[in-house]
């Protein structure tokens, strides 16, 4: 089958959804489809589907995001813009379709697959929220949502969508793994990990940051960029003198960070709509410390604790119960379950039913 992504960010950040279409595309390539992602960044490392950039004016701000990402009125216009320029670009006889970033991506590429006679797949990334409402009433051939949770939510807030099929995301078993070399952080054990966007509004490090601090040793690695940096480092140095650090890596050598520490937490807002970090960190042996709602506890199953992290002391405390638990391969096996081996087989199957 021919397939084509339509990814905004690709080759300029390493999110979430930039991990989704990078490993799909990957995947979907070694089975012998023709996959083509466009974006504005150039090719990222590792690739074997084939990659279009589309040229927009975007601009970085001094922590690393795009502006464009940052003014919402900008990342509308420059969303938009994107999307004429790619499907102008698609090969006319593509039978997938999928737009990655909601909006414009998601009308114009409804209106492009209904012109050409294809098929449009929204995956669930932005979560419950307008953004998703948005993508619902475009109406897509298929919307996927990632969870059992967002499956329920897509029902009721677009009643007339006539297929959803839950399929989550995946993680590369092989690439995370227990036996990767781990990277030299020098920070005094046990070392306590968080991956995400520096957004603390959504992925709440600064409330990670206060918890680790009642504790009576370990230290804190946040790993990610974002307008929120200088914030959460400032914080971090207040709270945690000695035993705190930011750094930022590129996608391909974060398998080595999580084997260089020992637990791993995600805070992160209830409406997110996944957190592929959670299943990179099962994947490489560590538990997981995450927030108490019905994604992340279908996400985890039985390989971590489950807080409020608004409750400072209740998250210190579940932080400090999980580094003396004695966790043996519970988080490996519950990484397993979304080997991408088994979720391309699900997206395949998809398209083939189409």
């Amino acid at each position: 089958m021919k397939i084509a992504f339509l990814s905004f960010y690709s080759g300029l950040l390493d999110r979430g959804v930039e991990a989704f279409v990078h490993e799909l595309s990957n995947q979907l390539t070694s089975l012998g489809h023709k996959v083509t992602v466009y974006q504005t960044g150039p090719p990222v490392k590792g690739v074997k589907y084939k990659t279009v950039t589309v040229s927009i004016k975007v601009k970085f701000s001094s922590q690393g995001l795009l502006a464009a990402g940052i003014n919402q009125v900008k990342d509308i216009l420059a969303g938009r813009e994107f999307a004429v320029k790619s499907l102008a670009l698609v090969d006319s006889d593509t039978q997938i379709i999928i737009p990655t970033n909601n909006r414009w991506q998601g009308i114009l590429s409804r209106l492009w697959a209904t012109q050409h006679h294809a098929k449009m797949i929204i995956s669930g990334h932005a979560g419950p929220g307008i953004d998703e409402r948005i993508a619902l009433w475009s109406f897509p051939d298929v919307f996927v949502p990632l969870s059992s949770f967002q499956r329920d939510w897509a029902k009721s807030a677009n009643p007339f969508l006539k297929q959803l099929v839950k399929i989550p995301n995946g993680v590369d078993t092989g690439k995370f793994s227990p036996q990767a070399k781990p990277l030299e952080v020098h920070l005094p054990h046990p070392i306590i990990l968080c991956v995400g966007a520096m957004w603390s509004w959504m992925k709440r490090q600064d409330l990670l940051i206060k918890a680790v601090s009642q504790l009576p040793m370990g230290s804190l690695l946040l790993v990610g960029e974002g307008e929120g940096k200088d914030q959460l480092q400032k914080l971090g140095d207040t709270y945690l003198k000695g035993r705190f650090k930011i750094i930022s890596l590129p996608y391909d050598q974060m398998p080595k960070v999580y084997t260089a520490c020992d637990l791993f937490t995600y805070p992160t807002s209830s409406w997110e709509a996944f957190g592929i970090v959670l299943l990179e960190a099962m994947a490489s042996g560590l538990p997981v410390v995450a927030n108490d709602d019905p994604i992340r506890r279908e996400i985890v199953g039985d390989a971590g604790l489950f807080v409020d992290p608004t409750d400072i002391k209740a998250y210190a405390q579940a932080i400090e119960k999980a580094l003396n638990t004695n966790w043996g391969d519970k988080p490996r096996r519950q990484a397993e379950k979304f080997s991408w081996d088994k979720i391309v087989k699900q997206y395949e199957g998809l398209f083939e039913n189409l």
